[in-house]
């Protein structure tokens, strides 16, 4: 029995066995940590994007609306239909007409040239591309609008 043989079999654990655990569990952490911010991260996205649609689509109601009372405005430009009445963009966003979208129609074609339909004269249609976009720059979307002049007994164009 009895004699010192050594030292044998402490059972604890050893300092690499406890880094490489360390390293697991730091991983572990650094990926739930990383899915959960990917998640807000989207989640705002997501937010910003579903406010910016409806902002758009706000503001060619209020644009239509405009147009429909009596306020169609021939051979128009970008600034024409910029601020409607009755439409104001949540905080954060901006509604705009996309300059180079405007459009006019012809009788056979969409032209794109504001003089075209000064000459030609107006005849009733015009579309526009209009944006909404979050003032961070993480969501915009667009829209495009034709827009038709209303008939009134007394246009010439209606007869």
């Amino acid at each position: 029995m009895g004699g010192i043989e050594g030292v044998h079999a402490d059972r604890g654990e050893t300092l690499l066995e406890l880094v490489i655990a360390l390293a697991i569990l730091a991983v572990a952490v650094v990926a739930v940590v990383g899915g959960l911010s990917a998640g807000v991260f989207m989640a705002d996205v997501h937010r910003k994007q579903a406010t910016a649609g409806a902002t758009v689509r706000d503001y060619a109601e209020a644009i239509e609306t405009t147009v429909a009372s009596g306020g169609y405005i021939a051979c128009a430009g970008p600034a024409s239909y910029a601020t409607p009445a009755g439409f104001a963009p949540p905080a954060g966003y901006t509604a705009s007409v996309v300059p180079a979208s405007m459009r006019y129609w012809t009788g056979t074609a969409w032209q794109s040239s504001s003089s075209t339909c000064l000459s030609s004269g107006d005849t009733g249609l015009q579309r526009l591309t209009l944006r909404a976009a979050s003032a961070d720059g993480r969501a915009t979307e667009q829209l495009d609008v034709v827009l038709r002049k209303p008939c009134r007994l007394a246009d010439a164009i209606c007869a």
